[in-house]
């Protein structure tokens, strides 16, 4: 979020063109999702209510309250959670 609001300030000021804005968000999925399918090697279960969920441009996005998130050796209970998903796939195109 703290990219995005950097690189909305920085279109507003003129700084960056909205296209380049667009490049650096592209870019920055595509490396977080290599660096995730690389690294990562525990898997966590999210449990909670659904209280909102939307698919809108091939892109899910949920809100759960009261979710509890579950992994081999941890557990966390949340308040509110937003999880934003897109295909991977459609981040190369």
């Amino acid at each position: 979020m703290c990219l995005t609001e950097t690189l909305d300030e920085m279109v507003n000021s003129g700084t960056l063109s909205p296209e380049l804005a667009i490049q650096v968000l592209v870019q920055f999925d595509k490396s977080m999702t290599e660096a995730l399918e690389s690294q990562v090697k525990s898997k966590v279960t999210i449990k909670g209510h659904l209280h909102t969920y939307r698919f809108c441009d091939n892109v899910w996005t949920f809100i759960l309250q009261g979710a509890t998130f579950k992994s081999d050796d941890n557990s966390e209970n949340v308040g509110r959670v937003k999880i934003v998903a897109c295909d991977s796939k459609l981040l190369s195109q």
